[in-house]
């Protein structure tokens, strides 16, 4: 079996998805920057899938199998600092 074809699906989604979305984390209102910040986290989760089935190595799928978990509890807590407060 071919590593090749998930090797090079990893560094072209790493390429041209991680740099816009880090351009609009870093720019713009709240909302704007955690949408940047999810499509990021998103991306970077994909890309670790990909760069393990390219490698030949399940064992490396705990990491973004974590990592799916620490950042939706990170949106969560994010969301709760943008929201608007009663007091």
């Amino acid at each position: 079996m071919s590593t090749a074809p998930w090797l090079l699906a990893s560094g072209v989604l790493l390429v041209g998805g991680i740099g816009p979305a880090l351009l609009l984390s870093s720019r713009g209102t709240a909302a704007h920057r955690l949408v940047g910040l999810q499509l990021a986290s998103s991306l970077l989760i994909v890309v670790l899938i990909l760069l393990s089935l390219g490698l030949g190595r399940p064992d490396y799928l705990i990491v973004p199998l974590v990592l799916v978990l620490l950042s939706f509890a990170g949106t969560l807590v994010f969301t709760r600092l943008l929201g608007v407060r009663d007091d």
